[in-house]
């Protein structure tokens, strides 16, 4: 067993992930359950080491040896094929032995139309400046659902996009737009540095992998307000939850003028979950907030409490609600209502629209 044949079977059995995990066989992640190929032999502690490091260069492995935990990218190619993609890695300790875990990232990006996700979603890629956050729980499909809006500004505008990213994840083809895509570690030093420099770079659009700290938030909303159109992602699981998270990182003494901030520049949050179809496959359920004036109100006045009921009284104007976008895939046959019932967060609310 080599990490080409474990790579390769993750793109052949339709896996979103794969795992190097020792005393067990390799696992791979079906329409979102673990599963092992139980064909495959045990891995060792040694077969885990030999199969990473060999993915390596020797800067990448003194970083991992050191810092206990490395995220890195590499190219996939089949052979004998033009397939090709990539997989996003994290190498990490764990009990002291080496552990991975790889995500595939499929070589084309596929439209919102293809991902499923509502139309309204098109209407952030027209956007000339503001913040769109993407939110939803780790393997959920975030990065996918950006990837598709970057690309489609990159197939339809003559922009200067900017990405910074740890690791770089979709790769882009060639468009109307120049894309710039720095990796942490390999094209910059650091998350601040990176940002620091982004407004001399020229960019139109600026892509921040992830959110992480109140340092990231506060950049991502200041290139926003110099006229600039910013996405990011922050593992939130609603809209309401997420501008609350943005605000909580930040001091006391600061956070009225974040809500301020956050007010003028908010454009929308789409925020997913990838759920399991009863046929196969999984399907995104999504919940969407417009920034109206409404919304841009009740941030700048601290009544983030009220923002839930927002969404519910306008889908007139694109927004969505959990339970809406979930009642809709039950009452089409898309899912199970015992699915729906566990991603919903009001279960009244869910239980009303089903009827």
């Amino acid at each position: 067993m080599d990490i080409k044949e474990l790579l390769s079977l993750t793109v052949k059995n339709n896996a979103s992930d794969f795992h190097l995990f020792p005393g067990i066989p390799p696992s791979f992640r079906i329409d979102g359950s673990l599963t092992y190929l139980s064909s495959h032999e045990i891995l060792t502690r040694e077969s885990i080491e030999t199969m990473i490091y060999s993915l390596l260069t020797p800067e990448q492995k003194e970083l991992l040896i050191t810092n206990k935990e490395l995220d890195f990218s590499i190219d996939y190619n089949e052979a004998n094929s033009n397939s090709a993609g990539r997989f996003r890695i994290n190498a990490y300790f764990q009990r002291g032995n080496l552990c991975g875990a790889f995500r595939f990232l499929p070589p084309i990006i596929r439209t919102i139309e293809e991902l499923r996700l509502p139309k309204v979603i098109h209407d952030f890629s027209f956007l000339k400046q503001g913040f769109v956050l993407v939110t939803g729980p780790t393997g959920h499909g975030k990065s996918t659902t950006l990837a598709s809006i970057i690309n489609e500004i990159n197939l339809n505008k003559s922009y200067h996009i900017l990405t910074i990213e740890d690791p770089i994840e979709y790769v882009y083809p060639k468009g109307k737009s120049i894309i710039s895509q720095r990796e942490i570690g390999i094209d910059t030093h650091s998350w601040g540095m990176a940002l620091r420099s982004a407004l001399r770079e020229d960019p139109d659009v600026v892509l921040i992998g992830e959110m992480r700290d109140p340092e990231t938030m506060s950049a991502a909303i200041t290139i926003a307000e110099t006229g600039h159109l910013v996405f990011s992602t922050l593992h939130t699981n609603s809209a309401s939850q997420s501008i609350d998270r943005i605000i909580d990182s930040f001091p006391s003494h600061q956070q009225e003028q974040i809500r301020v901030q956050l007010a003028s520049t908010l454009k929308g949050i789409v925020s997913q979950r990838l759920l399991p179809q009863i046929s196969e496959g999984r399907i995104p359920a999504v919940e969407i907030l417009i920034a109206t004036s409404a919304i841009a109100s009740n941030i700048r006045d601290g009544k983030t409490h009220l923002i839930d009921s927002i969404i519910q009284t306008s889908q007139d104007v694109g927004m969505i609600t959990l339970e809406s976008s979930l009642s809709h895939l039950v009452l089409t046959g898309a899912i199970t209502l015992e699915t729906a019932r566990g991603y919903a967060l009001h279960q009244d609310e869910l239980q009303r629209m089903i009827g």
